[in-house]
This record gives C-alpha cells, structure tokens and sequence, in this order.
C-alpha cells in the first residue's frame, strides 16, 4: 500500500524523490519504494528522512506510533495475576513499607489487608508519622452500591457486614494525622490500590467476588496511559465520596 503521507510531505517540501534520496544519502529507488509500497525505512534513513521534511516520523509513518503505543502499554504492565490470591501476599504490605509519598485504596471492604496483616493499622500510622499521605476509599455499607453487589455476589448483607468489619479492625488508624478516610456509595468497577508509581488494579467481574477475580500490577511511566487512567478514576470516586468520622468507637457517615 503507498505511502500517500510521505509522497504529500516530500512535494509539500517542494523536493522530488531524487532530492530526498540525495539528503538521506539513498538511492531514489530506495525512496521511491517508501512512497509506492510504504515500506517503513530503517531507524538512520527514517529520522533523516523526517529532518529534511520537517516533520515527525509518528506523522510519515503512523504505524510507527501504533508501534510504541503497544511497546509502551507493554512496559506499563508489570504482571496479570489470574485471580487475587495469586498475589504474593506478601506484596501489598512490602509496596505499602517502601511507599513514600502516596497510598490510595479504593474498595468496598478490603478486609483481606487487615485479615492478613493484624498490626496493617500500626503500620499505616508509622508511615503517616513519616509524612505518608494515606488515603482510604471504603464503601458505604447503608449504600446502595454496596446492597446491589452483595446481591449480585449473591452473598446478601455479608458484604456490608464485612466493610463494617475492615472499619473496626482499622479503627485505629483512623484518626492518625496524615490518615484521610471516606465513605463511598459508587459502583466499584475496579478496586484500586496505588502505591507510590506502582497501581494494583483488582478487576470486578459481574456475579464474582472480588477475591476471584484478575489483578493488573501497572506501573507507571512517562507516556503510560494506565496509571492515570485508573488513577483519574480514583479521584473522581474521592471527590464524590463522604469523609467520615469515628464517634464512640464506631464509624460513622457524615456529610460533607
């Protein structure tokens, strides 16, 4: 298939293929093939070819840019575990020690963290005393979201019961300066776990808890569109979600 970009660009040039072959120091056949076959020249001759005409290779050759996309895609993707307990279970806790900046969860219940992990809210306020912003996105277990997924896990009430549970095991770190916590009523199509530039993403399936279902560890990188996407995803939970305030012991929801 011809090259129709590259055959506009060199006459949008004002060259004829004999000039190009003579700037890129090929011979006009070579050229001519580009722009008849589109064959893709080699990385020397391509980015000579897109000094003389002033334009970027991604713009001459376009398959060039579906190229990096896959490539970058592929490096943003550090693993796809089956199903959630295929995770190292160690993972979570060492992503969350080594975090420095940022930690953002975003779940219904998340009670595995805690169930795996008994002192998880003590580790919390160490890294909160050490500047960590934390910040947790429970389900609001009086929410609708939460009745409807229960009923389609098929489980009823005993995925409200198990919010109310993971809120009283992490009670404590809930007033911890540096800890911000709020209630959400959204649908949960992913759970998402961000650690730093590091973002498990627990993928939901309609009638699957979510312990069954594949986890995508993405990492993020200059040009990745996964992290921001799940990350822009997150904030808009957050932004929507209701901070919540521990009175006597027990959580509660207020408003904003």
């Amino acid at each position: 298939m011809a090259n129709e970009r590259l055959r506009q660009a060199v006459l949008d040039a004002g060259l004829s293929p004999d000039d190009l072959a003579a700037q890129v120091e090929t011979d006009v056949k070579t050229v001519e093939r580009w722009i008849t076959s589109g064959r893709v020249p080699h990385p020397r001759n391509r980015a000579k070819t897109a000094r003389a005409l002033g334009l970027d290779e991604s713009v001459l050759w376009p398959q060039l840019a579906d190229a990096r996309a896959r490539a970058v895609v592929g490096s943003e993707v550090l693993h796809v575990y089956p199903d959630r307990g295929a995770v190292p279970p160690g993972s979570w806790y060492e992503l969350l020690s080594s975090s420095r900046e940022h930690v953002d969860i975003l779940v219904f219940a998340g009670l595995f963290l805690s169930d795996g992990r008994a002192d998880l809210p003590a580790l919390l306020q160490h890294k909160a005393e050490e500047g960590l912003a934390i910040r947790l996105l429970l389900g609001d277990p009086e929410s609708d979201a939460v009745a409807r997924r229960g009923a389609e896990e098929q489980v009823g009430d005993a995925l409200a019961a198990r919010i109310r549970m993971s809120m009283t095991y992490m009670q404590p770190a809930f007033d911890v300066p540096g800890v911000e916590v709020r209630l959400h009523g959204s649908t949960l199509y992913n759970s998402i776990f961000r650690f730093d530039d590091d973002v498990l993403v627990n993928m939901h399936v309609y009638g699957a808890v979510a312990s069954q279902s594949p986890v995508m560890h993405v990492r993020r990188i200059a040009g990745g569109r996964l992290f921001p996407h799940y990350m822009g995803s997150f904030e808009r939970v957050w932004d929507e979600a209701q901070p919540l305030v521990v009175r006597q012991s027990k959580p509660n929801r207020v408003a904003a």
